[in-house]
């Protein structure tokens, strides 16, 4: 996590953003403690915006707050994972097909030059650097359609979800599936195709129900003991002809 803050813009969002993306990629384990005198110590600032950073990471379910006794990085929840993805579906599916009748040329071209930055990153393996080529690709299409706001909404929802792509990377989501998925996203908006674009965007964002119970298999110490909603179950079954309860 680098170290760099901005004296001259708001401190507490900087320490949020940088706590949220140690938290993301696992820099931060689930169950270890956040100490407020040594982040404030390590970015040079003092414990008050850090405090608030830890408010922030607690609403977005990263962290939890106990009193007298600390602030925590959370275990994985499914169910919280599912449902941020089930709320993220909604919102993306319908940017997807909205993207069709009016997204103009110029945003189809940067989407193109986003899945060309991938392939790059891909090759040579830098996972961080195709996760933000990733966000930058869904935050264009809100943006494609006028609806920017869509795309902090959207973060706001998806912060355990961040923490399952990370992990996911390569091997339970390969990066090459998901550049194929984003190409065919583009693909049909090209076509003007609502029905296929907003099917490929939900097989996208579906994807993680796929990799979600190998990798609480493959990592216990990191998730909840919890389970799929039921919303979730349906869905990777329609999708992927199977449920997805973690053997």
């Amino acid at each position: 996590m680098r170290n760099e803050v901005d004296p001259a813009a708001a401190i507490a969002p900087q320490i949020y953003r940088l706590l949220r993306q140690a938290i993301v990629t696992l820099e931060y384990l689930p169950g270890q403690r956040l100490s407020e005198q040594e982040i404030g110590a390590r970015f040079g600032v003092s414990r008050q915006p850090v405090r608030e950073a830890f408010i922030k990471l607690s609403e977005a379910g990263l962290v939890r707050i106990l009193p007298q006794r600390g602030t925590f990085v959370v275990r994985i929840s499914l169910k919280d994972v599912a449902n941020a993805r089930f709320v993220r579906e909604a919102v993306e599916v319908a940017v997807a097909t909205a993207a069709c009748a009016v997204a103009p040329p110029e945003a189809l071209d940067r989407l193109g030059e986003l899945i060309a930055q991938q392939k790059e990153a891909a090759a040579s393996d830098d996972q961080r650097l195709f996760l933000r080529y990733d966000e930058a690709f869904h935050r264009t299409l809100a943006e494609a359609v006028e609806c920017a706001s869509a795309w902090p909404f959207i973060e706001d929802v998806k912060a355990q979800m961040d923490r399952v792509r990370y992990l996911s990377l390569p091997a339970a989501s390969p990066m090459s599936l998901l550049i194929d998925q984003h190409a065919e996203i583009v693909k049909a908006i090209a076509a003007r195709d609502a029905e296929r674009a907003g099917d490929a965007m939900r097989l996208h964002l579906r994807e993680i129900l796929n990799s979600l119970p190998r990798l609480a298999r493959a990592h216990p110490e990191l998730f909840e003991d919890d389970e799929m909603p039921a919303h979730a179950r349906e869905a990777a079954s329609a999708t992927f002809g199977r449920d997805v309860a973690p053997a």
